[in-house]
């Protein structure tokens, strides 16, 4: 008789032995009615007990051992070959497959009469023969028989167990019975291997064959067979997909976004990119056609408007200032009347230039008042930064409130349990120079090395508030007192006596493909290891091809509202990474290997390292603004007047000015509680620098063009007059793009929004208040030839030839103005230079609106790190060597376990259970991982529970006669775990099953029963005699709080995605699990959601288009009112908001162009590029607006007086701090704000100073400019001729 019908391992030889033949020594008889072997004539050395070789006729049983047989082998009646010794023998190990395999009763009934057959069938003799015996005691008992069986038999067997999942390993049940066979030969052979001593098995070789000789008078066997898809013992959708009721269902169809594509011959083309190539065509076509339109009717008219030109030019001024000069009543004028020019403004500029002027005339009076009193109320807004705080938590930082990933991690995390923390090695080989491929590195030396640095790694003593912190304290231990440490020292035990003793690297290659079903495969922690997560680097199952070894340890993780309950892991996290640099490190590299490692706390810290790791770049980018800003406000260098003319003070004054209006903001909402962070100290000086520096340059420059003949308060009110509006105009829209930032949820974008919106305001407040009053103090000096930076200094050298100088160097126009005047505009207003522009514009914005389609979202983790960080390399290996994806938790809220209730069948995948129930669907949607991202069946506590109950499983609920839970036969107080066998007859040889079948309704618990029972089940351990037991796998998948009233609040089933190598395949992950459960949740009307632990920070990336389309659109409209409510005209506002929509896609289209991510940084800069490119269009728009002429004319003077101030200003002094953050240390800053503000800097000023002035002198709106007749000298310039 076999003793251990299950081969849980296979391999190792049996003791000395003599071979007989059978048929020569024993007149074995094979005929019906008739045994091949009967009775036990002896055990081996481990306990295992060994048949009688003896063909002895059938034996009746009597009417109690019948029943018993009966109630296990139900195909088995009359005589028998088996004793009631040998039959409790069969039960007692068979009850170690049944947990497996009870929830499909088909296979569980073929897998029983294969062994009832064997051990008990009356007829046994016709399909066994005894081939060997062995003498034990002088006794002979079996040692080898050939077992004849059908292939029919074989193959309907394997293909009713072949898909029976074993929940609580993700695995299927075939893994543990049968070592993953992939036929029913393959498993045979795996039952039938002779178990060496004291290792699971056959305690005799069973050869499985099919073919027999009619001469011998045997036959195979050949019993029915139960299909899976039996209505009587049906199994599953789950466990038999080929089942009828599930055959008609297909597997979820893979998500597929619509992709339209247009074939021309061979050539296949997206129909967004034929579309926009038709819309082009048509576009230029509709250009050129109202071109030769407009150009014939010109030519019409040209006659009947030479008078008026004429006209014109008669009274046609040389230049806008001079016609500025005019209508400003600071100048004496002649009382006859005449005709001149005049602006006719809208109300809103009227206003503005009105208060402009009165303004400038008063701060040119009193600067020391609105120096000092603007500066003590930014000062006082600082006052706020004693509150300052940086939020550097990620979660804070990149979650939104309202976050439906928030709130799921919240219930997750109070109702079931956090997701454990993760400290991790990766250990790999080097790849070969010549071939590219990394050798094995499961090598002997390798695996001593591993030994080591467990060692050290163990010897870790971190100090958390006085007290010693060491792996033990904190690691996670589902079932003991081991650390769950995912390694391949787990093969051993974790004891590097073990390695040599279980046959060193030959028992790891073993147990790579019997972790599941050998004893001395098991943990340390009891249980099974699989290869998958502690190798990395193989194909398929090929585990012994591994170029990695991937250590884990999971460490409790503890949440609360202080944020401090890890203290104690963090301390150890923190000496982990230094041991990992000193020591680790050093000694895997003299094993020419390469080492990666993180913590749960590494990426929060390497973060905090990079806010410090560019700030010599970041100083150094201002620096360079600043000499350039002190460069461009001087006059052209002079030796002798330099000291007088320079504007270094100035300069410094305005960029210190800027930094006040940052700590302003920052101060103001330090007050009020908002934390800041990382990005806002880093980039917002940076941006309200560079924004704040182009009002300095025009502001200056401004005054620079007035004439030296008016008094400072004339040319100061006139500057104010002439770049007040468009200044304010271009302040405001930039408020108002950056405030729209405030509406994105992620609380890292609206805080940087909400600080640089304000910053953006108190520097605009501080350039029309305090910096007038510096540009005041600073020609003051310079009228007093005062050295610049030192004022107390007055200059005697200077003659009055340089004074003439220096006064004729400030009206001469600069070298850049020159060739704004004389260069640049001629060129553009060439008509051919025109069609160019117009056409090639318009033809990289289509071409940037089908690149946008190619941006991808996300935001890899590698490039927000420094480049020297460790974590560099390690995200690397993540990707190169990891094979298993993260834990995947489907999180079911309010299950109704009650009778009444249909939840249960809706949940379950075992017998009985509904076809469509959310297990079935899990198990169905991994048949397709490239779509689903579902890579296994899930663990189902459900499913694993309702077996445990199940009478069949008699050896997993239990109960003393007292009615108290009663464990396995091999666990305390049943066995000794001392002892080297276990007694049948201990203390518990009287428990009983939980249940009968008759106790069950349709095999499922009462409520009652269900409550009761429930509570044994997680708190039992699972073991060989029931693999069941849910303590370890399932302890924190059900919230048992409040279960008594009938209804789970909480309980998880638990599976993995996919390796997920890109941040495309994390958003794509999370999106198909909540498509999943959502259809699941509509389908079964239960409420459930997929839980995974980076679902929080890439929810952002499910509508991050929505969000900054969205804001982008909201922003320009806001430049759109600000621009129609100040101008009142809406053709410059819908210029103005064309020209913005146009940069904004070109620079979207740049950013496919460069691999850059759509994230909450890049949508952040997104929203930025408006509020900075406003400067590029706003003030040329403007100077376009108050000049005279027709367009091309005016487009000539617009250049000529703002084009060098935008090219100056905006243009090149932005560029040269951009420019010196490519050598940032931070991956983040060259990708985020080198290229992008690159890209910004560049697009801006083509569009600014190329496609619009083209634009506005094709289609430009009309001329505020009027003729106008003055009356006398005392007439008020602003009321009549501003109206």
């Amino acid at each position: 008789m076999q003793a251990t019908v299950l081969a849980f391992e296979s391999g190792g030889s049996s003791a000395s032995r003599f071979l007989l033949q059978s048929n020569a020594s024993l007149s074995e008889r094979h005929s019906e009615g008739y045994c091949a072997m009967y009775d036990i004539c002896g055990e081996r050395s481990d306990g295992k007990v060994l048949n009688c070789p003896f063909g002895t006729p059938s034996v009746e049983p009597d009417e109690i051992f019948s029943s018993k047989i009966q109630s296990l082998c139900p195909t088995i009646s009359g005589n028998v070959c088996c004793t009631e010794f040998q039959f409790d023998t069969l039960r007692t190990q068979v009850q170690q497959a049944i947990p497996f395999l009870v929830g499909c009763p088909a296979c569980l009934r073929n897998f029983l009469n294969l062994f009832c057959q064997l051990s008990c069938s009356p007829n046994q003799s016709l399909f066994i023969n005894v081939t060997s015996i062995s003498k034990v005691k002088n006794n002979l008992t079996v040692d080898g028989i050939d077992f004849y069986v059908t292939d029919a038999f074989g193959e309907e067997l394997y293909n009713s167990c072949k898909e029976v999942k074993f929940g609580s390993m993700n695995s299927r049940a075939m893994d543990f019975i049968g070592a993953g066979a992939q036929n029913f030969k393959e498993w045979f052979a795996f039952i039938g291997m002779q178990a060496a001593l004291d290792v699971p098995g056959s305690p005799y070789a069973i050869n499985f064959r099919s073919n027999i000789s009619e001469a011998s008078g045997m036959k195979p066997m050949n019993v029915s067979v139960y299909s899976c898809g039996d209505s009587s013992l049906g199994c599953s959708c789950g466990d038999c997909p080929t089942s009828s009721s599930c055959s008609n269902t297909p597997p979820p169809s893979p998500h597929k976004k619509d992709s339209c594509s247009i074939s021309i011959g061979s050539l296949k083309v997206r129909c967004l990119d034929f579309s926009m190539a038709i819309l082009y065509i048509v576009l230029v076509s509709a250009f050129f056609g109202w071109g030769l339109f407009r150009r014939t009717r010109k030519r019409s008219s040209a006659s009947k408007m030479k008078p008026l030109l004429n006209m014109r030019d008669e009274y046609e001024p040389n230049s806008v200032n001079k016609q500025k000069d005019e209508t400003v009543p600071m100048q004496m004028h002649d009382a006859a009347p005449r005709v001149v020019n005049g602006v006719q403004l809208s109300v809103v500029q009227g206003y503005l230039s009105s208060f402009y002027r009165r303004y400038g005339t008063w701060v040119a009076r009193n600067p020391t008042l609105v120096l000092c009193s603007s500066l003590a109320v930014v000062l006082l807004l600082c006052l706020g930064l004693i509150r300052f705080k940086v939020e550097t938590r990620p979660e804070k930082l990149w979650v939104g409130h309202g976050s439906k990933a928030a709130e799921e991690k919240q219930f997750f995390d109070s109702h079931l349990a956090p997701f454990y923390r993760i400290e991790q090695l990766i250990l790999a080989t080097i790849p070969d120079s010549t071939h590219g491929k990394s050798p094995s590195i499961v090598k002997d030396d390798i695996i001593q090395l591993l030994f080591e640095i467990q060692k050290k790694v163990d010897g870790i003593r971190a100090n958390y508030s006085g007290s010693i912190v060491s792996l033990t304290d904190i690691c996670l231990k589902p079932l003991g007192q081991d650390c769950a440490t995912q390694s391949i020292l787990q093969y051993y035990q974790m004891d590097l006596e073990k390695y040599d003793e279980y046959g060193g690297v030959d028992h790891a290659e073993y147990c790579f493909q019997h972790y599941t079903s050998t004893e001395t495969c098991m943990s340390a922690f009891k249980g099974p290891l699989d290869p998958s997560t502690a190798l990395g680097g193989f194909s398929g199952n090929n585990y012994s091809e591994a170029s990695a070894f991937v250590i884990t340890y999971p460490v409790n993780n503890e949440i609360g509202m202080s944020g401090s309950e890890n203290g104690k892991a963090v301390a150890w996290e923190k000496a982990f990474i230094q041991l990992a640099k000193e020591e680790i490190l050093p000694m895997v590299q003299s094993k020419n290997l390469t080492l990666s490692f993180s913590s749960e706390s590494s990426i929060e810290d390497e973060l905090t390292r990079e806010s410090t790791a560019d700030v010599i770049t970041i100083l150094i980018s201002y620096l360079v603004m600043f000499a350039y800003i002190s460069m461009t406000l001087g006059d052209a260098p002079r030796i002798s007047s330099f000291y007088i003319s320079s504007k270094v003070s100035l300069g410094l004054s305005g960029v210190l000015v800027v930094m006040l209006s940052v700590l302003g903001s920052v101060g103001f909402f330090s007050a009020i509680g908002v934390k800041s962070t990382l990005i806002i100290m880093e980039v917002i000086p940076f941006l309200v620098l560079a924004v704040g520096v182009d009002n300095m340059c025009i502001l200056v420059h401004a005054v620079k063009r007035q004439s030296l003949t008016l008094p400072l308060e004339g040319r100061l009110s006139n500057a104010l007059v002439e770049v007040g509006p468009s200044i304010t105009l271009a302040s405001l829209s930039e408020v108002l793009a950056f405030a729209v930032g405030s509406f994105i949820p992620m609380p890292a974008c609206r805080v940087f929004s909400m600080f640089a919106a304000l910053a953006v305001l108190l520097d605009f407040l501080l350039q029309i208040t305090a910096f007038v009053a510096l540009i005041v103090f600073d020609f003051l000096r310079a009228e007093d030839n005062r050295a610049d930076c030192f004022p107390c200094i007055k200059i005697p050298s200077v003659t009055q030839l340089d004074e003439e100088n220096v006064g004729t160097d400030q009206g001469k126009p600069s070298l850049l103005t020159r060739y704004m005047k004389e260069v640049h505009a001629p060129i553009l207003a060439i008509r051919g230079v025109k069609i160019v522009v117009i056409c090639a514009f318009f033809a990289l914005t289509l071409a940037s609106i089908t690149l946008c389609t190619r941006v991808e979202t996300g935001l890899e983790q590698k490039i927000v790190l420094p480049r020297d960080s460790y974590l560099q390399g390690y995200f690397n290996n993540l990707s190169d060597y990891l094979r298993v994806g993260p834990p995947l938790y489907f999180v079911v809220k309010n299950y109704n376990y009650s009778s009444d209730s249909r939840h249960t069948n809706q949940l379950c995948s075992i017998s009985q259970c509904d076809s469509n129930s959310l297990l079935t669907e899990i198990s169905r949607a991994s048949l397709v991982p490239e779509s689903s991202y579902i890579a296994k069946p899930a663990a189902s506590w459900l499913d694993d529970f309702l077996v445990w109950l199940s009478p069949e499983a008699f050896g997993c609920c239990r109960k003393f006669t007292n009615g108290t839970y009663c464990p396995p036969d091999d666990q305390p107080p049943c066995c000794s775990p001392d002892e080297g066998s276990c007694d049948l007859g201990g203390v518990c040889k009287d428990c009983t099953t939980c249940f009968l079948h008759s106790d069950l309704h349709n095999d499922r618990p009462s409520t009652a029963q269900f409550r009761e029972k429930l509570p044994w089940f997680l708190n039992a351990l699972p073991s060989a005699d029931c693999a069941k037991g849910g303590h370890g796998a399932y302890t924190s998948s059900v919230d048992l709080n409040g279960y008594e009233s009938g209804v789970i609040q909480a309980s998880e089933f638990r599976t993995y995605h996919t390796p997920l190598n890109k941040q495309s395949d994390y958003v794509n992950s999370m999106r198909a699990a909540r498509e999943f459960s959502s259809m699941v949740s509509d389908s079964l009307q239960i409420e459930i959601f997929p839980y995974s632990v980076f679902y929080i920070f890439f929810e952002q990336y499910l509508d991050i288009w929505r969000t900054a389309l969205i804001n982008l659109a909201i922003a320009l409209g806001a430049v759109f009112i600000v621009c129609l409510v100040i101008t009142c005209s809406l053709w410059s506002s819908a210029i103005i908001s064309l020209v913005l929509a146009m940069i904004i896609i070109d620079l979207m289209g740049v950013m496919a162009i460069l691999n850059i991510q759509m994230n909450a940084i890049s949508v952040v800069n997104l929203i930025m590029s408006i509020g900075i490119a406003v400067e590029f269009c706003v003030h040329i728009t403007h100077a376009f607006s108050v000049s005279h002429g027709d367009r091309t004319q005016r487009t000539k003077e617009a250049l000529s007086t703002m084009g060098a101030s935008v090219f100056s200003g905006i243009t090149l002094t932005k560029l040269v701090g951009v420019i010196v953050l490519c050598f940032a240390r931070s991956e983040v800053f060259v990708v985020y704000y080198f290229q992008m503000y690159l890209a910004l800097v560049l697009l801006g000023f083509l569009h600014g100073l190329v496609f619009l002035p083209v634009l506005l002198s094709i289609c430009g709106p009309p001329s505020r400019c009027v003729l106008i007749e003055k009356q006398s000298e005392d007439r008020p310039s602003t009321s009549s001729e501003l109206r």
